[in-house]
């Protein structure tokens, strides 16, 4: 079976291709046969103007056309395209949606920050972890941050904060805006266990691969903050050369470093485990389930 997700972010748009191999005894396999990012930058306009304009709009409708012809390619069976903040927040979100619908066929939902917060935890991630911890899922997008926390498999909180890497970059994040996260970590992210982190999205996954850190292991606080301090004393430009970065992916990783370690010192977290999971992979399990009545 062939399920394909497609998630349109504040930042960037990716298309994910999974295989699902059903073996007749344990758990099916998801094989990732493509993974297509575009950064779309949607957020750049939305978050300051209200509405994505024209250049960007041109460029969804046109990424939406090479992601219809990639599923046909990959004769793909089932897929779900999920839009979160900026197109949220956008002024002429809907009638961009209505003209993907007509141009690609594409059929585009706008999904609340509470069920992106949630289609993270599909992934299922916390399910092989150690039952002797909480597990806290921070998934910092472009617009948005979403904290979803479990303790002893069960969801104990979850929420979506307007505080995401294009909204700092911006300066769209107001002091009554981190004052709100910080209060709601203090009063609701708490266990008699240790709690720790698992970050999702494309920027702590960079952040794991840069760090050199092996796979199943996590990265910790202190870690962040020394890379936090390194990069943010470089300029973009700097950040491209030395690491080997895109201009689009050097000038948020500062952003949401600054995004993670407020949130895990809020949370009293010293360890973040990154299995490089988004919420396409979200989306896909979640077609999955569905489709076998799981749900």
């Amino acid at each position: 079976m062939r399920i394909a997700a497609i998630d349109i972010g504040s930042n960037a748009a990716r298309l994910l291709i999974n295989e699902v191999n059903e073996p007749r005894k344990g758990k099916p396999e998801f094989v990732k046969l493509n993974l297509l990012r575009i950064p779309l930058r949607l957020g750049m306009d939305v978050f300051t103007n209200g509405e994505i304009g024209a250049e960007r709009e041109k460029m969804v409708i046109d990424s939406m056309k090479v992601f219809s012809d990639l599923m046909k390619i990959y004769n793909v069976e089932h897929y779900r395209a999920c839009a979160t903040s900026a197109m949220r927040d956008a002024k002429n979100g809907k009638a961009i949606i209505d003209e993907v619908k007509k141009t690609s066929g594409i059929n585009i939902e706008i999904i609340s920050g509470d069920e992106e917060a949630t289609l993270i935890y599909e992934n299922h991630v916390a399910e092989g972890l150690d039952k002797d911890f909480a597990y806290l899922y921070v998934d910092v997008g472009g617009g948005s941050t979403e904290l979803t926390f479990y303790e002893n498999g069960k969801l104990k909180y979850k929420n979506s904060f307007n505080i995401g890497t294009i909204r700092l970059l911006n300066n769209l994040v107001t002091d009554d805006l981190w004052k709100e996260m910080k209060e709601e970590i203090r009063k609701n992210i708490n266990s008699k266990k240790t709690v720790v982190a698992i970050g999702s999205g494309g920027n702590i996954n960079k952040i794991f691969s840069m760090s050199k850190t092996k796979d199943g292991k996590p990265l910790f606080l202190s870690g962040l903050k020394t890379t936090y301090k390194e990069l943010s004393s470089l300029s973009v430009h700097e950040r491209m050369i030395r690491h080997n970065l895109r201009e689009d992916r050097a000038d948020v990783l500062v952003p949401a470093l600054e995004i993670f370690t407020k949130v895990m010192t809020w949370s009293d977290i010293n360890k973040i485990f990154v299995p490089k999971i988004s919420v396409a992979d979200g989306l896909v399990h979640s077609i999955y389930d569905g489709l076998k009545g799981k749900k």
